[in-house]
């Protein structure tokens, strides 16, 4: 199929399909006498898991990496792939729940401060090692 059907049958723009081949995620496509790029099924389900592994916030780097690992096809390193995604999920879950609760924190100091007529104090969130450093160098002033 040319690369116009491929493009419909993945919902991916042709440049998109040009990019990965270049990038070596897919294939070099077999080229028609009229120098046109010829793909195979396989390339539409190379495209499908591209797709797929984007979805799942695989990044370039980790998908070539896998592009090289499927050459010699190995179940423990796609296995092993999956588990570093999310431990990496996890620790950015993480941190988004902290940053969560900090932004809680400050909406309603800000409220409770504006409502009783105060200005808002910054150094009520500064870093605690920070803080630690401005009290010392009060003390010493």
């Amino acid at each position: 199929m040319k690369i116009g059907e491929l493009a419909t049958r993945t919902g991916m723009a042709a440049s998109a399909i040009r990019f990965y081949e270049q990038s070596g995620l897919l294939p070099p496509a077999h080229r028609g006498a009229n120098g046109y790029r010829i793909y195979d099924e396989a390339a539409e389900e190379r495209l499908r898991q591209i797709q797929l592994a984007q979805r799942l916030g695989f990044s370039l780097e980790d998908m070539r990496a896998a592009v090289e690992e499927m050459q010699g096809f190995s179940k423990e390193a796609l296995l092993e792939r999956i588990e570093q995604r999310l431990q990496e999920i996890d620790a950015l879950r993480t941190r988004l729940d902290e940053q969560r609760t900090a932004l809680l924190d400050v909406r309603k100091a800000l409220q409770d401060e504006w409502a009783a007529g105060r200005c808002f104090k910054m150094e009520r969130f500064e870093a605690p090692a920070a803080a630690a450093k401005k009290g010392r160098r009060a003390k010493r002033g």
